[in-house]
């Protein structure tokens, strides 16, 4: 197998279904996180995610034991000296992602390729961070990651089109297409899909209609899985107004300006599935 070991950094949502997915397909997999509470609390959820699959795929012939085991949870990055691939997933803050490239870059082999996991930073900038931009690339894993058959590949200033190529046939590995974009600010999705999202949340602010009826619009009249607003639940609040500061910080376009409702939620921890309550409850 040319990934035979996959080191997967950052152990919340995305990173699990990023694990799910390698583990899935017969690779070992390296996740690592800051804290034994975040980790403990990533098999528990990787656990769970295989259970639904197996439940909802019947006919797959899935070994959930088998699968836990090629995964390896740890708190140690040195351990991400064996890696052949690297996707990063930690929460949408430059800052945080800096500290984890330049711990990285020392140690993990020169030849290997980082996939930043991102919903708007510059693939650029994180590149930069590194003594391997030309091996840099952005891949933005949709969520849930192991239902989701197309991932979004974008290419920095300085990435190669080889390093184009080797994230193509990772991804095929992994049973998923993509479609490569250049490097703007929230790329092709989240440009649309953060401000389609941020503007639905200010028709809640301003009393236009429910959340639940604007869902439905978008649900009943135009045919979308889920409206913008369950989506937002899925996603993340907390993320999705990061997102919208990186686009608002990108652009300087008041168009991106955060809802102060979706600030004011997160700040609440009102976060969507994650917390049991966002815009709509889960409990």
């Amino acid at each position: 197998m040319e990934f035979a070991t996959v080191g997967v950094v950052g152990a919340g949502v995305m990173g699990v279904g990023v694990a799910h997915s390698l583990a899935q397909y017969g690779h070992r997999v390296v996740l690592v996180d800051v804290s034994e509470d975040v980790l403990d609390h990533a098999r528990r959820e990787l656990r769970t995610s295989l259970r639904t699959q197996a439940l909802l795929d019947k006919g797959a012939a899935l070994d959930i034991a088998a699968v836990l085991e090629r995964v390896e949870f740890t708190t140690d990055y040195e351990l991400l000296a064996k890696a052949d691939f690297i996707v990063e997933n930690v929460t949408e803050d430059f800052a945080v992602k800096q500290q984890v490239y330049e711990r990285i870059d020392a140690i993990v082999r020169p030849d290997v390729v980082f996939a930043v996991n991102t919903s708007a930073i510059s693939i650029t900038r994180i590149g930069s961070l590194t003594s391997r931009p030309e091996r840099v690339v952005g891949m933005h894993f949709m969520n849930p990651v192991p239902m989701k058959p197309m991932v979004e590949v974008i290419r920095g200033h300085h990435t190669t089109p080889a390093t184009i190529d080797t994230a193509r046939r990772f991804l095929a590995g992994l049973g998923k297409e993509c479609v490569v974009v250049e490097d703007v600010p929230g790329f092709v999705s989240n440009r649309v899909l953060m401000l389609t999202i941020n503007e639905a949340v200010f028709l809640v602010q301003d009393g236009v209609a429910p959340a639940a009826d604007i869902d439905r619009i978008f649900t009943s009249c135009f045919e979308h899985r889920m409206g913008p607003l369950a989506t937002a639940d899925l996603i993340g609040l907390d993320t999705i107004l990061k997102s919208v500061e990186v686009l608002y910080e990108s652009f300087n376009d008041d168009k991106y300006r955060p809802a102060p409702l979706l600030k004011k939620m997160v700040a609440a921890g009102l976060l969507g599935r994650k917390s049991g309550q966002g815009f709509h409850t889960y409990r």
